[in-house]
């Protein structure tokens, strides 16, 4: 798993950037990203892939310690769809 501060460390070395100020941008892009999601647009980052938020109806399910059944509430989920760079580059 790789965590905020591991890309930021990464981007810091690359950029030639303090690591807070790498941490900074990170968190900003996530950031601008959850607030997109959050006003109902999507967001695509060219190459790389496309953000957006999903609606997931009410369901029925089952408690797996009772087996009684359970009403799960609507939710909402943000999705990633990878762009084509990505999945070639995870396909080989």
């Amino acid at each position: 798993m790789t965590t905020t501060n591991e890309i930021a460390d990464k981007i810091a070395a690359d950029q030639n950037l303090t690591k807070a100020q790498a941490k900074t941008i990170v968190e900003s892009v996530f950031k601008q990203i959850t607030d997109a999601a959050l006003a109902g647009a999507e967001t695509s980052i060219p190459s790389f892939g496309k953000f957006k938020l999903k609606d997931t109806p009410a369901r029925e399910g089952r408690n797996p310690a009772t087996g009684a059944t359970i009403k799960i509430a609507a939710s909402k989920k943000l999705t990633f769809a990878p762009g084509k760079a990505v999945k070639d580059a995870l396909n080989g």
